[in-house]
């Protein structure tokens, strides 16, 4: 099936700002509050949302086979579950009703007002149920940084690293939306020179920017999907921030990998981005050398794609201090091979699941993706733009980080997702 979507010379009746991170070739998929505190699925076109339960009610997806309330729930997991053709269908139908020619809706100005929204009239809300939650550790120059600093600097990568995409599972509750504040955590910690651990709030709080892969129903139990057939079964992608308290994860990590230093908060992305939207910008992977095991070799080759990433901090009543710049292909391990790994011993993967990128750093120092690696460790300090500096990340910062793709023709972008870091909760006194 085509997807018309991808004309770089299609045109929109809809106002977009020059730059826009949503031209009509983007049609990304959220869920949102509306004026009307009503929440429904929708999509997005420059600075206006788009109500898909409304335009669905009034008919502008007859002959498409989707349910009645197909749009009228509070998560996509549904609609994400109906497959990647009902995806082109619907993605290819908001194309043709927001064409510049086609006046179906544009000159009917009752189904206008029920159907379009100013973003400054909604409220985003998490866009899916997110059932389960993997994290991979996918960037070869961060895993190489982590290890230069914490082991010896001529055996950075561990023996499996360059064998398999490592991963873990991570806590799928406390994943939140752009927008929502996030609590300094507490927990263990054992100071330099300590012989016993101590309690308290976490000394380094830090970012870690990523992305993320949104499944489909992919497979029973038992059943791995094949490397070569794993893209079909993603839905789209997020800007994903998985935060990390990096005292709290030295001290507990071993055996057995982080758990309170990461179970905190992750923060995503409103908007999901579909892989058919990313198609134009869909790129080759750095060379693997050793050659992987057979199941995660790609016939065509290992692609990814060239999204541009980077990474603001706002100190509290201050200004933006753009902290680094990297690139999501600059992974190690593609998607495809992550959900290959992911689901060959048999693991069934569901619609709404939820697979980071990991930790996305670049060759260079500027294109480091956490404040562990900005400041080697806290060795060094990051100058903000209103004269402070940071080693890691202080009460009351605001971290957004921004993504998009651009070419000759058009730019895709995901928007951002922005979380402002709270101090430690305090429990009321009685």
């Amino acid at each position: 099936m085509p997807i018309k979507t991808n004309d770089p010379n299609k045109k929109t009746w809809i106002p977009v700002p020059e730059n826009s991170d949503f031209p009509i070739q983007n049609i990304p998929f959220g869920v949102f509050l509306t004026r009307d505190d009503v929440i429904t699925i929708g999509t997005r076109i420059g600075n206006h949302a788009i109500d898909l339960g409304a335009l669905h009610q009034l008919g502008y997806f007859k002959d498409i086979p989707l349910t009645d309330d197909i749009f009228l729930q509070d998560t996509l997991n549904d609609f994400i579950s109906d497959g990647q053709k009902t995806w082109r269908l619907v993605r290819n139908r908001i194309s043709d009703i927001f064409d510049k020619d086609n006046g179906s809706l544009r000159d009917n100005d009752d189904h206008k007002k029920v159907v379009l929204f100013t973003m400054e009239e909604i409220e985003m809300q998490l866009p899916v149920l997110i059932g389960d939650y993997t994290d991979f550790y996918s960037s070869k120059e961060h895993a190489t940084n982590v290890g230069t600093m914490f082991r010896d600097p001529n055996n950075a990568l561990l023996p499996n690293w360059l064998h398999i995409p490592v991963g873990y599972h991570g806590r799928s509750s406390s994943i939140v939306t752009s927008d929502t504040p996030v609590r300094r955590p507490m927990g263990q910690t054992m100071p330099a020179g300590a012989e016993t651990p101590v309690f308290g709030p976490s000394k380094l709080v830090d970012f870690e920017l990523e992305m993320a892969f949104i499944t489909t129903d992919a497979n029973v139990l038992g059943e791995p999907i094949p490397v070569d057939e794993a893209e079909e079964y993603i839905f789209g992608m997020v800007l994903f921030n998985d935060w990390s308290a990096r005292d709290i994860q030295k001290w507990e990590y071993v055996p057995l990998g982080p758990f309170l230093a990461k179970n905190f908060a992750s923060s995503i992305s409103p908007w999901i981005v579909t892989m058919d939207a990313l198609q134009p910008f869909k790129v080759d992977s750095p060379a693997q050398d050793p050659k992987p095991l057979p199941y995660l070799v790609q016939e065509n080759g290992n692609k990814s794609y060239d999204i541009h990433l980077e990474v603001d901090i706002i100190p509290e009543n201050s200004t933006a201090t753009t902290v680094t710049k990297s690139n999501f292909k600059y992974m190690y391990w593609t998607m495809s091979q992550q959900l290959a790994h992911h689901t060959i011993n048999g693991c069934n993967v569901n619609s709404g699941d939820l697979m980071g990128s990991g930790t996305i750093s670049g060759p260079t120092p500027d294109s480091y993706g956490s404040m562990l690696e900005l400041s080697w460790g806290g060795k060094n300090t990051v100058p903000l733009n209103d004269g402070s500096t940071r080693k890691f990340i202080e009460d009351n910062d605001t971290v957004v980080i921004k993504g998009f793709c651009k070419n000759d023709a058009i730019r895709i972008g995901f928007g951002e997702v922005s979380t402002k870091l709270l101090p430690v909760f305090q429990a009321k006194k009685k």
